[in-house]
């Protein structure tokens, strides 16, 4: 199984999908045959261009006959779907996409959703888009779909409701509870129809994370801005070499009005929610108000859970958080027997070698209880234990070679 990341740095769009995922190796005569199974009145051309100082794939979706805009309404679009001749994987991607686009325009226009009819993403080539773009993901035979937060742009936008803002309305509506940010032009940067197609598909939306990948597609936006490249980036790669966990941040509230106890009872939240690490430190805020810092260590796919319980479960009205680089030792259990007593030691390797050892704190006060012996003395016997079977190990290593 593989994955996709979408890079959505400059902006998306259904066609600088459809480029990206055919430039990943897809025969682009195999695109354009099956996508002729819709009955649609439309040319496919697909040519490579470049947009400021990077090359990616242009797919423009001509209309041949009829108005180029043409109107449909949800039971239209179902229809076509329904009766194509793709897989039901993607009937079923597809309609759940134009699902969300039918939602998105009744809600931002105060319609009923089957009265509702769509212009710019009802017509042919959105379709195009959309069914395309569920049919690449199966022909790559990728299964997991991340993205990093979207660039939106900023501005203005004329479409057939007039001059908006951007995000536009539907837009705006697609993208709730996604990462978004407006950097570098004031121009519309994520479409109705790429919004659609990538909130339909991906699972995850995160910061470039750590990853091997295999290939790279560029997907052209129609617009060639000078400033930077209007190019979507995907990359494929196998699924077990995607480790988005890897990237940690840091999320830090400074906090005046409740007790070190009170925010310590917060722990076991954080830890339930999947949190690395917790810890309170003793601060000064302005005007020499003693406070306290929670900080907690979370991986990309807990952040948003996480903060929601700080903001719901503390008194704080604000935090941060930030990426950090983070390395760990890799960590060991192993077993000694101490006065007949089982103790854990949980160990620590770099480089294959156990740098630091620990008896389980717990199991040596189960042990000094049983045995009426101080806790400390259990403690150092478990060490001594451990380092005993250490050197038995090293020295048969020895005698194997």
């Amino acid at each position: 199984m593989k994955f996709i990341y979408f890079d959505a740095s400059s902006g998306l769009s259904g066609d600088m999908i459809l480029g990206a995922l055919l430039d990943l190796g897809v025969p682009h005569d195999l695109f354009r045959n099956t996508m002729a199974e819709l009955d649609l009145s439309v040319d496919i051309q697909i040519k490579e261009t470049k947009r400021a100082s990077l090359r990616g794939l242009k797919v423009n979706v001509k209309i041949v006959k009829g108005p180029k805009l043409a109107t449909r309404k949800w039971k239209d679009v179902k229809e076509l779907i329904v009766r194509s001749p793709f897989s039901d994987q993607v009937k079923a991607n597809s309609l759940s996409i134009f699902k969300k686009l039918f939602q998105a325009e009744a809600q931002v226009h105060g319609h009923t959703f089957s009265q509702v009819h769509l212009h710019e993403a009802g017509a042919n080539d959105a379709i195009i888009d959309i069914v395309g773009s569920c049919f690449l993901a199966e022909t790559l035979k990728a299964d997991m779909f991340y993205s990093s937060p979207l660039n939106v742009g900023q501005g203005w936008v004329e479409c057939s409701h007039g001059r908006l803002p951007v995000p536009p309305p539907a837009v705006a509506e697609l993208l709730k509870g996604i990462p978004v940010y407006s950097a570098s032009v004031s121009r519309e940067l994520v479409t109705p129809t790429g919004a659609a197609i990538i909130t339909g598909l991906t699972d995850t939306f995160i910061p470039f994370p750590e990853m091997v990948y295999e290939k790279i597609g560029y997907g052209a936006g129609s617009q060639n801005f000078p400033e930077f490249p209007n190019t979507l980036r995907v990359f494929l790669g196998r699924k077990e070499q995607f480790e988005p966990a890897k990237k940690v941040f840091i999320i830090e509230a400074n906090i005046d009005d409740s007790t070190p106890q009170f925010l310590a009872s917060y722990f076991d939240t954080a830890f339930k929610l999947g949190a690395l690490d917790v810890s309170l430190t003793p601060i000064v805020m302005k005007k020499n108000r003693l406070a306290t810092q929670l900080s907690v260590i979370a991986e990309a796919g807990k952040l948003d859970r996480i903060i929601h319980s700080i903001f719901r479960e503390t008194s704080t009205i604000g935090l941060r958080f930030y990426p950090v680089e983070r390395r760990v030792l890799e960590r060991g259990l192993s077993e000694v027997k101490v006065m007949g007593e089982t103790i854990s030691i949980k160990t620590a390797s770099l480089e294959g070698d156990i740098v630091n050892a620990h008896p389980e704190y717990a199991d040596c006060q189960k042990a000094a209880k049983k045995t009426r012996l101080p806790v400390k003395t259990i403690l150092e016997q478990a060490k001594s234990a451990h380092l005993l079977s250490q050197k038995r190990k090293r020295g048969q290593g020895h005698m194997e070679k």
